[in-house]
């Protein structure tokens, strides 16, 4: 069968690489390509052909992917099969490096040309993954300014194309001191596996904070990748399901777990308590390997320690209410830290991330 210079396969394994996804295929199909894909909701909706719903498994770690092996061969020998027949134009994975660099491998030996869109945290632990990538992909898109360096320092093709929430994100607007009710945002994750370890604990911590703020009201933000029964611990909160930030926006704090919540919050400058906790196994591994000094991203991008970090043994609900409520009760300390996290959005470049990207690929399909 002649190549199919329409056909692109896109490949997205977690919640945050299905909404980034979902907007990179809007900007490939502007350029006339067909879309494949793995992914979740979102670029189910967004695709011309979806294979896999593999955002919704939500598996977190480093063991939980090995009870889902035989789901994971399943899937590549889908997607072998599927290149084969089809020959599509190019393959794009995003993040999720895990399964993608299997299918990256499978891309090659079948002649596929293979893009990547937001790298995996490569500067975080595991160094050595970018020389497999080198080996097998065209270039990588990044969507941090440090890890341009990174990879052009490995002479692997990168292009950094700012950061896909600038898109997504209003500007901060915190302006005024703190109002009755205080609204509290619990963002336990997008995984059923961090939603069972965090959302107990949130809400404990929440009751907490309501003996020094007796009229508090919480919210739990649900992810679009899970059923509303991942969250049936949240009981009598309120749950909220947006894609346009709105509600986000209102919160006077947020108590985050560890991810993209916390690089949200930090630009809609929303003062945060970030909290993480794995199984043990998982955490024994983690902090042999992980090499940076912070999980959030806000505090990556500082360079310091602006939002309070909270990480397993220290995760307790007394613990995360104290450090709530020592920046509630701070009014200087609030309004510092507020300007702190808005002006993050500064050196994540500018907006059309996805636009870049695609118009790149394209550009290079053509060529």
């Amino acid at each position: 069968m002649p190549p199919s210079p329409k056909t692109i396969l896109v490949i997205a394994g977690d919640p945050s690489g299905d909404l980034h996804g979902a907007h990179l295929i809007k900007e490939l199909k502007s350029h006339g390509f067909r879309i494949a894909a793995v992914g979740g909701p979102l670029i189910r909706k967004e695709a011309d052909e979806f294979i896999e719903d593999l955002a919704a498994r939500g598996m977190t770690g480093f063991l939980e992917p090995f009870k889902a092996l035989p789901f994971f061969f399943r899937l590549a020998r889908r997607l072998r099969a599927f290149m084969l027949k089809t020959r599509p134009a190019a393959l794009i994975c995003i993040d999720y490096y895990g399964f993608n660099r299997r299918v990256l491998a499978i891309a090659k030996a079948c002649g596929v040309p293979a893009y990547y869109y937001i790298s995996p945290q490569v500067w975080a632990s595991r160094a050595g993954r970018i020389k497999t990538l080198k080996d097998l992909i065209r270039r990588m898109f990044v969507i941090f300014p440090f890890e341009e360096k990174i990879y052009t320092q490995e002479n692997v093709p990168c292009l950094f194309v700012g950061h896909p929430l600038l898109d997504l994100l209003p500007a901060a607007h915190r302006n005024g001191g703190l109002k009755a009710p205080l609204k509290v945002g619990l963002l336990p994750g997008s995984r059923a596996s961090e939603i069972k370890r965090h959302l107990p604990l949130f809400l404990k911590a929440f009751e907490e904070i309501k003996r020094h703020f007796p009229d508090s009201k919480a919210f739990v933000f649900a992810s679009a990748s899970l059923p509303d029964r991942a969250y049936a611990a949240a009981g009598k909160f309120e749950l909220v399901r947006e894609s346009d930030y709105k509600s986000r926006m209102k919160l006077d704090i947020a108590i985050s777990s560890s991810g993209t919540a916390t690089l949200e919050n930090a630009l809609l400058g929303i003062p945060m308590v970030v909290v993480y906790k794995l199984s043990w196994a998982t955490y024994t591994i983690a902090r042999a390997i992980i090499k940076v000094p912070y999980i959030s991203m806000a505090n990556i991008l500082a360079g310091r320690l602006l939002v309070p970090e909270l990480i397993q043994n220290d995760a307790t609900p007394q613990k995360i209410a104290r450090a709530a409520v020592s920046l509630l009760e701070n009014p200087e300390k609030l309004a510092a830290l507020k300007k702190d996290l808005a002006g993050l959005r500064e050196v994540l470049g500018s907006t059309g991330a996805a636009q870049r990207t695609a118009r790149a690929i394209a550009a290079e399909l053509a060529s």
